[in-house]
């Protein structure tokens, strides 16, 4: 399966769009120098509804609560989706997205599964550069901020029956955040729960992935650690992703990350660590990784870095991960130079202050 595509992409899609702006923006009272992750929101929302025909009803309108139906299908059957995503701003102020277009794919590709209408791609990032240029000073500037952006579908039908929605609705909005881990994480590799399993929904962002893992991630929080590293759901004998980001590892001078299956994200940070990381003369191996070899490489002391990746993370470097009631530490066994030097080159790119030869970096139109 192509994942995602590197060819350039242009909007080709021209919306009718409301506009209902708030009068008197709140970003005065944002105190931009102590925001919690996912506490602050913009001030604006894009929203569509899907008719079970086509998409109507385009609109930016103040963010504020919706109005459901107790017997909205979403709630009871678990049709929903949605996408992470970050805007930047370059020096001379331009809004910037990364890899839209990558992420409206991915979008379809979890609605195909979720059996949700798809987004036309051009509508899906129409919708968020007009919604970035309205909220544009939402942007944060501070080194290691951005504009965090929660594109999200749910079934809205109003009937109680487990069948297909015929309607739907499409929300995006926007909160300037910080980085979502502020230090090295310890990871517990999981045996004992999976969180997909083959032919499942595990390459997907629905909502119910992320709830499943909301328990084993506790007890692993009660054990000392900050995340649950999954491994596979037959043997538990491979490493996958941890809960809301995929994983890598610097053993031997390869970086080497688990290679995608059906059970696992296609992580977009994944890709672009990848692609700068081959720029870059390293070696790089997609490849099942066992539990059993990465312990046998810190028995070596040939692990030098493992790290994880995401849009909210971005990349955050591991200090150790637990397996059978046995931590094993990384403090001293590497510099972290190439998670450094891929990270230092990804934030660049992301802000134009650095040559993008992928075409990743999308300006958003004055609208």
């Amino acid at each position: 399966m192509q994942y995602f595509n590197s060819k350039p992409y242009s909007t080709q899609m021209a919306l009718e769009v409301t506009y209902e702006l708030k009068t008197e923006s709140t970003i005065g009272s944002v105190d931009f120098d102590h925001i919690q992750f996912g506490r602050v929101f913009a001030d604006h929302m894009f929203m569509a509804t899907y008719d079970g025909a086509q998409w109507i009803e385009c609109k930016i309108a103040p963010y504020g609560p919706l109005t459901l139906s107790p017997a909205t299908s979403a709630l009871h059957y678990g049709q929903s989706i949605f996408e992470g995503m970050k805007a930047f701003k370059a020096a001379d102020g331009t809004p910037l997205l990364f890899r839209p277009f990558d992420n409206a794919a991915r979008f379809n590709r979890s609605a195909q599964r979720m059996c949700m209408p798809e987004i036309p791609e051009s509508l899906f990032v129409e919708a968020l550069e007009r919604l970035i240029w309205v909220d544009r000073q939402w942007i944060p500037t501070k080194e290691g901020s951005s504009l965090y952006i929660r594109p999200f579908m749910f079934a809205t039908d109003d009937f109680l029956g487990v069948r297909p929605s015929s309607r739907y609705l499409f929300i995006a909005w926007c909160c300037p955040v910080v980085a979502y881990y502020s230090q090295p994480l310890k990871v517990k590799i999981e045996e004992k729960y999976a969180r997909a399993a083959p032919g499942g929904v595990g390459f997907t962002k629905c909502a119910g992935n992320y709830g499943a893992a909301m328990l084993p991630t506790r007890e692993a929080q009660e054990e000392g650690f900050d995340q649950v590293l999954w491994t596979d759901p037959v043997d538990h004998e491979f490493l996958e992703e941890t809960g809301t980001t995929n994983c890598f590892v610097v053993a031997e001078d390869r970086l080497i990350t688990p290679a995608l299956t059906d059970t696992m994200l296609a992580g977009i940070t994944r890709d672009s660590v990848i692609s700068l990381a081959r720029a870059q003369g390293i070696k790089v191996e997609e490849r099942p990784i066992r539990v059993s070899e990465l312990k046998a490489w810190h028995a070596a002391g040939s692990l030098q870095e493992m790290f994880i990746t995401g849009t909210a993370a971005t990349l955050v470097n591991i200090q150790g991960f637990g397996h059978q009631g046995k931590y094993y530490a990384l403090e001293g066994t590497g510099s972290h130079s190439i998670s450094s030097s891929i990270l230092d080159r990804l934030d660049a790119i992301r802000t134009r202050q650095a040559a993008d030869p992928f075409g990743w970096v999308h300006p958003v139109p004055a609208r």
